[in-house]
């Protein structure tokens, strides 16, 4: 059962939290938006290709979102009792941190739960999409592979040149078409528009030119044979793609698909070790969330009678290294340089060891601060910084009166 203050903490926690979630998707994402913009336009693929490929994405910026915005809105919720004492006044009511860290757990125990389920079957099944949606602009399997101004090949035997195009692809002008035939018959077209019709054949499509030239020629013919038309139709044999792979990578595979790959004896020792590898850096960065309302807690409380942010800062440095320092556990891993069990939880165990060392310093030493002598110095440089601004803007007026 929830007290009014229980309620309290979740308001406190659920706005940045949100906040942060919602400011760290929408960074990752137009970080991304650029790059996609680049690389879809050099393939000539539609605009409706990057917000698929987007959407694919946002799994795995969740899976990063989620963490910061975990620890964020704990430290921030805290930070504001502190500044305003009312964290003192909880605590001289006899509610311990441990009590108050009631609420935050409910919100890392959800959010571990759906980080979970995004990183161990969402993501994996996302990325696949995206990767297919990559392939698919490089093969042309999306239409992209005519680009207006320049001269594509369909195939071995067909050239196609379009010189300008309007309302989304619907209306091409200035085209030119030359194909041949395995037999040495060879037609060439100029046409002021065309457009592309689909038929019943996945595999043709009509190309329907109007108010054109048509020069056919064989070995056959003296002289080539010139046609004058109105409107004419031009079928076109689409180029054999060749089909996306499969869920072959280990980062497209799901939990219960890692497992039982990494249990299987037949497994290549290489794949196994990559597997094994992608497992456990899954399962730690879910574990470690539930570490994070005792780090926020340690880096959100100041020293008395300083309204330092210097915690937040570290707060975000923090976890931002460790997810860091599992990568390169996980690399390591993967080329079975050391086994993946101690990449990663190593690093887990030291960071856990860390975290719950702050937690007693500031939860059972009365007036403990874990990062006291970090804020001390900090306060240090920022007085040096501040004297030496001061004498920079002195000097100037000086010299102005002598």
């Amino acid at each position: 059962m929830l007290t009014a203050t229980d309620r309290y903490l979740a308001r406190l926690i659920a706005v940045p939290m949100l906040g942060t979630l919602v400011i760290a998707a929408m960074l990752l994402v137009l970080d991304k938006m650029l790059s996609l913009f680049d690389f879809v336009a050099a393939e000539g693929g539609p605009v409706s290709v990057v917000w698929r490929m987007l959407a694919n994405m946002l799994p795995e910026y969740l899976s990063l979102g989620i963490p910061i915005g975990l620890m964020l809105g704990i430290l921030l919720a805290f930070r504001k009792l502190a500044l305003s004492s009312e964290l003192d006044v909880m605590r001289a009511v006899g509610l311990s941190y441990g009590r108050l860290l009631r609420v935050p757990y409910l919100f890392a125990i959800g959010l571990a739960l759906i980080n979970f389920g995004i990183v161990g079957f969402v993501q994996p099944l996302s990325r696949h999409a995206y990767e297919a949606l990559r392939f698919e602009l490089r093969s042309g399997a999306l239409g992209a592979s005519i680009k207006v101004g320049e001269f594509t090949n369909l195939g071995k035997r067909m050239t196609l040149r379009i010189e300008r195009s309007r309302d989304q692809g619907r209306n091409l002008q200035g085209i030119f078409v030359r194909a041949t035939s395995r037999d040495g018959q060879s037609v060439a077209v100029t046409a002021a528009q065309g457009t592309f019709l689909a038929t019943d054949d996945p595999d043709v499509i009509i190309f329907r030119l109007r108010d054109g030239v048509l020069v056919n020629d064989a070995p056959k013919y003296k002289t080539p044979r010139i046609l004058s038309f109105s409107s004419h139709d031009l079928p076109i044999d689409l180029p054999q793609i060749e089909s996306f792979r499969g869920r072959d990578n280990d980062r497209e595979k799901t939990i219960p698909e890692l497992v039982v790959i990494g249990k299987n004896q037949a497994t290549p020792p290489k794949l196994r070790n990559e597997v094994r590898a992608n497992f456990h850096f899954r399962m730690v960065e879910v574990v470690f969330m539930l570490l994070l309302p005792l780090a926020a807690l340690a880096f959100a409380i100041p020293p008395k009678r300083s309204t330092s942010a210097l915690g937040v800062f570290l707060s975000i440095v923090f976890i931002v290294t460790y997810h860091k320092v599992n990568q390169y556990g996980e690399s390591v891993g993967a080329l079975g340089k050391i086994d993946p069990i101690i990449a990663l939880w190593g690093p887990f165990l030291l960071a856990s060891g860390l975290v719950l060392w702050m937690y007693h310093v500031i939860a059972h030493r009365p007036g403990g601060q874990p990062i006291a002598a970090l804020e001390f110095a900090f306060a240090k440089i920022g007085k040096q910084v501040g004297r030496l601004l001061r004498l920079g803007r002195r000097r100037p007026s000086a010299e102005g009166a002598a």
